[in-house]
């Protein structure tokens, strides 16, 4: 156990006996060996608490003391994975759990030793996320490797040298992928097919994730954090440097749409399960149905719909993702997305009692109705329930925004903040009861609006505890709320006096209040259902994406400085040669146009064949536009040619 709690002790890399423990000499040979006898006797006799020490012992050679430089070395490497393996393929009752553990921790240690080469750690990943679910060794030794992994991959920035040995390839990470779209899958699945007990024990252990969840999470955030983050390097201003972020984010970015494809494809697959699982509950004749339905949501939180598809929709939403290769590549997934969210969160809203009291229609219904007329009767038909009838969608003020100074405040100190709810007729705002300051002058001013010219509302100052002025101005602090007309508030404090000796904390703890745009927070929502929130985060980012695809490619430099030549008259006389069918026509005339009004979607346009033949006479002969002398001069200039000039003949 002291070996173990050594190895634990170790494995952080800012304590001092990491540094000690990486300085120390590697191991020779033949004390591995022994090591290697030892756990071979301890394994014939079935001693299993020798075998657990020797495999803490392993752990920690592996991670500190042992370089396979020699040949010598490699054998004693191979054949302490074969007594790893050995241990692990062992049969469950030959074999306790923590000492599997144990076995899965020591080969995780030693995984570059082990397997020095990246195509055989790739052929041991691939071996353990396809088997897994068929070895319970295997399956645990995926699990501590993909921790581990998705532990270091957190703490390294993209591109460096470690990053690519964190960050599995294509193919592994599709693997892992489709076993966290199982598990998604199997977790929704047992809402319906589980006991009530067994059902009340799973809602107890959600939102906990898997390794191979947890994998995928540590992945989205490196690349993503990184594409947000990153910025150039402002002290080298090379064209070498400026080119290779550029070739970093434009790797990033690939990265990133490669991910979110088969995040989003494997988010429609669960989607699809969560739709089918809801109606199967919607139409079962259990006795706990209703809580079977409300614990759906919290359920679907512990899969990849929870733990992946916010973080990544909220992540696409920034200027740097905003492209139109991704709104290209990602548009009809969303909109699948959108489309099973909607239903889904629809679905589970109609068996809640809020929808049903909002459909319920009182007994003087049918009179009301008779009452109406046609037109209303024919929109009230055409209106359908959708899955925010009767929810509140809170907005971000309403639960307030709090503006506070340091506590205590200290001296010479100044606070100025403006806070602006847009639409708000009027502002109120609440103090906490512990403002105070040392001396009367020592106050805050409240401006109705943006700035401290603004008109004046109120000033506060001082305390009641005894201390300093022993006064407040005016009627003190306020207890009550305080409100300001208009959308904008202005928040001016200053401490002028210095603290004496005997000024306690409490008497100089400045202020805090926070600002509403409505009387109470009585009104202020808890949040939406998450999956309403998941389809309004959808159909936000489709929208965005959308207007992305509507607006095209983004103007070139080059096309902004001609904006003024293409606008130009000159231009829209000139006579424009016409490439159709690989053909070059000669410059046509503008007008009439031989080609057709209306073109049909569904076969390939061609254009006409008397397109390419040129008009009959003399399709030159077209009225001269007479220029300005300035701008002949400046042709001239550009094109080299001086004007013409006119000698006498010589007779």
């Amino acid at each position: 156990m002291c070996i173990h709690q050594l190895n634990l002790l170790a494995a952080s890399n800012n304590l001092p006996i990491s540094n000690f423990l990486g300085k120390q000499h590697p191991i020779e040979a033949h004390h591995l060996s022994s090591i290697c006898d030892i756990m071979e006797k301890a394994m014939v006799n079935g001693d299993t608490c020798i075998i657990r020490c020797i495999l803490v012992v392993f752990q920690v050679v592996f991670k500190f003391f042992f370089s396979p430089q020699t040949e010598r070395n490699r054998d004693i490497v191979r054949r302490s994975g074969l007594l790893l393996w050995q241990l692990l393929m062992a049969p469950r009752d030959q074999i306790c759990s923590e000492i599997q553990k144990e076995v899965c921790l020591a080969i995780s240690s030693g995984l570059n030793i082990l397997y020095p080469g990246e195509a055989e750690i790739n052929n041991l990943l691939k071996l353990v996320l396809t088997e897994g679910e068929r070895n319970s060794g295997l399956s645990q030794l995926r699990d501590v490797i993909l921790t581990n992994l998705a532990e270091q991959l957190q703490n390294n920035r993209f591109g460096s040298e470690d990053d690519e040995h964190y960050r599995l390839n294509d193919e592994l990470l599709h693997y892992i992928l489709k076993i966290v779209v199982r598990e998604s899958c199997v977790l929704i699945t047992k809402c319906q097919t589980v006991s009530k007990d067994d059902f009340q024990r799973l809602l107890s252990t959600v939102p906990a994730a898997s390794s191979c969840l947890r994998y995928l999470m540590a992945v989205q955030n490196h690349l993503l954090s990184n594409t947000i983050l990153i910025k150039p390097d402002d002290n080298d201003d090379s064209d070498s440097s400026l080119q290779g972020e550029t070739l970093k984010v434009q790797e990033l970015k690939t990265s990133i749409l490669s991910l979110a494809t088969q995040i989003l494809t494997g988010c429609d697959e669960v989607l699809e399960m969560l739709q089918q699982v809801t109606t199967a509950l919607i139409n079962s004749d259990i006795s706990d149905r209703e809580q079977r339905l409300k614990g759906l949501e919290q359920i679907t939180k512990a899969t990849m719909l929870g733990h992946l598809l916010p973080v990544l929709l909220t992540s696409l939403m920034h200027p740097n993702l905003q492209t139109l290769t991704m709104a290209d590549a990602l548009m009809p997934q969303l909109v699948q997305l959108v489309l099973y969210t909607s239903q889904t969160a629809l679905l589970l809203k109609t068996q809640s009692p809020v929808f049903s009291e909002l459909n319920s229609s009182p007994s003087c219904a049918p009179e009301q109705k008779g009452k109406q007329l046609p037109d209303e009767r024919m929109l009230e038909e055409k209106e359908e329930p959708g899955f925010l009838t009767g929810l509140k969608i809170p907005a971000p003020w309403a639960a307030g925004k709090t503006v506070e100074t340091v506590h205590p405040v200290r001296d010479n100190y100044k606070f100025k903040e403006t806070v602006h709810i847009p639409g708000a007729r009027c502002l109120y705002l609440r103090f906490d009861n512990r403002c105070s300051s040392q001396y009367d002058y020592d106050k805050l001013v409240i401006y109705a609006g943006p700035s401290t010219n603004s008109r004046k509302v109120a000033e506060y100052g001082g305390n009641t505890l005894g201390y300093g002025s022993r006064s407040v101005l005016g009627t003190g602090w306020p207890k009550d709320l305080v409100k300001v007309e208009g959308d904008t508030v202005t928040f001016s404090f200053e401490m002028r006096s210095g603290r004496e000796h005997n000024t306690p904390d409490k008497a100089m703890w400045g202020f805090a209040c926070t600002v509403r745009a409505q009387e109470s927070s009585e009104d202020v929502s808890g949040g939406l259902p998450f999956l309403v929130d998941l389809a309004l985060g959808l159909s936000v980012l489709a929208c965005s994406m959308l207007r992305i695809l509507y607006n095209g490619p983004e103007i070139t430099k080059d096309e902004e400085t001609c904006q003024e030549l293409l606008r130009s008259k000159l231009l829209q006389r000139c006579q424009w040669q016409v490439e159709a069918n690989g053909v070059i026509s000669p410059a046509l005339t503008p007008s009439p146009s031989p080609l057709p009004l209306t073109i049909e979607e569904d076969r390939e346009f061609t254009y006409p064949s008397d397109v390419l033949v040129p008009p009959v006479g003399h399709y030159f002969d077209l009225p001269r536009i007479r220029l300005p002398p300035g701008i002949m001069i400046k042709l001239r200039e550009i094109s080299g040619r001086a004007r013409p000039q006119f000698r006498p003949s010589i007779k």
